[in-house]
């Protein structure tokens, strides 16, 4: 079974924070958060929810609507699976895939959330892949399953919902946003070769939830916020995408310097530097995303493949390596042919 991404979305929030604005709320500066992060502005949601991100995005990547990277509209009743990432859902139930399903109109197909931080994306695309590789196949009883052919793969967040605005180390990192990608049959039969790892490292990164709201376990916390200890995810991260791409390289039979595109996760851009170093790779050959918009969590993968997709960047044929890693911490590749 091949698979190949047919359409591209993305959906920004139309509020923009410069790093000036932060300087209002904590002690920092344009120059600490630009030298020490890359980032520049990120966008924040005030009116538009996850989903209506989520929606945004999804609607460009079938081609519904002008702004994304879609070679012809899909119909909507072609679509037979959504798998929606996000550790910030507007609500717990029902899903936010269901609710997309509903505005979308996508009558035919399953539905449903993953939550793996800002690897997610990753993880919804290997579920997404499976299960059309499954449906493919034609298992024994395969006429009483959902034929899986074409799935909506959503990456949204909006963390700045559980950011701690008074900590001047995270609050400058994040922001809101939304990535889609449809996945469809693959011309050359090509399949995704995925590596997936856990670190046992939890404590570097933390949003904690509520506590019990039942009389019998207290009365629970009135917020969660997120928190982080910076150095380890650094060195975590670091060695984590390094781990990652060598791993796919070795997988597939190929060299490192083989890899046409790097899409990471934005976290920071002094990662993305020692990342790149490390490996050896031309660094024009890194998609960022991060100075526009932050840390967008399981967004950022599809947002980056969106934008070298719009930009004419992807050509046929190529290899492109994607490579998430965050909250738990969790490490999600893949390595895909461009068509």
């Amino acid at each position: 079974m091949g698979c190949a991404i047919i359409g591209c979305g993305k959906s920004l929030p139309a509020l923009a924070v410069a790093n000036d604005d932060l300087t209002q709320l904590v002690d920092t500066s344009d120059e600490w958060i630009t030298t020490r992060t890359g980032i520049k502005p990120r966008r924040i949601a005030v009116g538009e929810t996850n989903v209506d991100m989520a929606e945004a995005a999804a609607r460009q990547a079938m081609g519904l609507v002008e702004g994304g990277y879609c070679e012809a509209p899909i119909d909507p009743e072609s679509i037979d699976l959504v798998v929606y990432s996000t550790c910030t859902p507007d609500v717990l139930v029902p899903s936010c895939a269901a609710l997309v399903r509903r505005r979308l109109g996508l009558v035919n197909a399953v539905a449903f959330d993953v939550n793996a931080a800002c690897s997610g994306f990753i993880y919804a695309m290997s579920v997404a892949e499976s299960m059309m590789a499954s449906s493919a196949l034609g298992v024994a009883g395969a006429g009483r399953r959902n034929k899986v052919r074409r799935a909506l793969v959503i990456g949204s967040e909006r963390l700045t919902r559980i950011t701690n605005w008074k900590d001047r180390t995270t609050c400058v990192l994040f922001g809101d946003g939304a990535g889609a990608a449809v996945l469809g049959a693959g011309k050359k039969g090509n399949p995704l070769a995925l590596s997936f790892s856990t670190s046992p490292d939890v404590a570097a990164l933390d949003v904690p939830g509520l506590a019990g709201t039942s009389p019998f376990a207290g009365t629970g916390r009135p917020a969660s916020r997120l928190s982080m200890d910076g150095r380890r995810v650094f060195r975590f991260a670091v060695a984590a995408i390094c781990d990652a791409v060598e791993g796919l390289a070795a997988k597939a039979g190929i060299a490192v310097a083989d890899i046409d595109h790097l899409v990471l996760h934005q976290a920071n851009e002094r990662i993305l530097a020692a990342a790149v170093k490390r490996l050896g790779i031309d660094d024009a050959r890194v998609a960022r995303t991060l100075r526009d918009t932050g840390n967008i969590s399981s967004a950022c993968i599809p947002l980056a493949l969106d934008r070298l997709a719009r930009a004419g960047e992807l050509e046929d044929g190529d290899l492109v390596a994607l490579v998430g890693f965050g909250a738990g911490l969790d490490i999600g590749a893949c390595l895909l042919r461009w068509k």
